[in-house]
């Protein structure tokens, strides 16, 4: 069954018996899992399938009394400073400065984070080496294409060098070629980096038979496990429609 049971395992990021309503609509209903350091896992579910409000959830955007997260030790009910402040964020819609350079977009967010001017600059430099965009640091987000804006994005969720990356469906819009670039840089920074990685997608071509694959449908999670196991002598795409299909 490839690694140990991941929902058992020593993790960077832990979800228990995690449950989210709205009104009479059950969005989430006990989900579990765990997301070991330096490991990326994929959150695979059509549109629907509650991975916004986990999302949503994990960034204390909306609470529950229904359930625990825990993000590099820390609870996010109990201590949610420590808790976000471990985990870096990319949203799904881009939340760049258009006119403001790559830099200063990096250097306006590293200040919000009371970064000094010494650690802001060594951090900038860094991030920007690590997704290949230290030559863009000067050029406005708005002059660049798709791709390099977001991985503008993933450098920024860096900078406070946090333990734990979520990101929602960073690759919606971008052509195969930018979403397969973006994808190996996020999986190069689990193996450098130590990072744990909870990637959300409905996209069956971004999850590699290595990575741990969470799938989600209709609030509950139908399987986890590395993506090859789930997938078996199947196709992955033919697998994931076959889960949810049946449930």
């Amino acid at each position: 069954m490839g690694r140990s049971n991941p929902t058992m395992s020593a993790a960077g990021l832990r979800i228990e018996g995690l449950s989210f309503s709205y009104g009479p609509r059950q969005a989430l209903s006990d989900v579990s899992f765990a997301v070991e350091r330096g490991r990326f896992c994929a959150l695979l579910g059509p549109n629907g399938a509650g991975k916004s409000t986990l999302f949503a959830l994990l960034t204390r955007l909306i609470t529950t009394p229904c359930g625990l997260i825990h993000v590099a030790g820390h609870d996010l009910r109990q201590v949610p400073r420590s808790a976000l402040a471990s985990m870096g964020v990319v949203f799904q819609q881009p939340t760049l400065d258009m006119d403001l350079s790559v830099r200063r977009n990096l250097s306006y967010f590293a200040a919000l984070h009371g970064l000094s001017a010494r650690q802001a600059g060594s951090r900038i430099d860094a991030a920007l080496e690590r997704l290949s965009i230290a030559d863009r640091a000067g050029e406005r987000v708005r002059d660049l294409n798709g791709g390099h804006r977001r991985r503008t994005e993933i450098a920024r969720a860096l900078i406070p060098a946090p333990d734990v990356l979520l990101l929602d469906e960073p690759t919606v819009g971008l052509d195969a070629a930018a979403r397969a670039s973006i994808t190996a840089h996020v999986h190069d920074l689990c193996d450098d980096g130590g990072l744990s990685v909870l990637w959300a997608t409905h996209l069956v071509d971004e999850v590699r038979p290595e990575d741990q694959l969470v799938v989600l449908h209709q609030g509950r999670v139908l399987a986890n496990d590395t993506a090859g196991t789930v997938a078996g002598q199947r196709p992955l795409a033919e697998r994931f429609l076959a889960l949810t299909a049946a449930a």
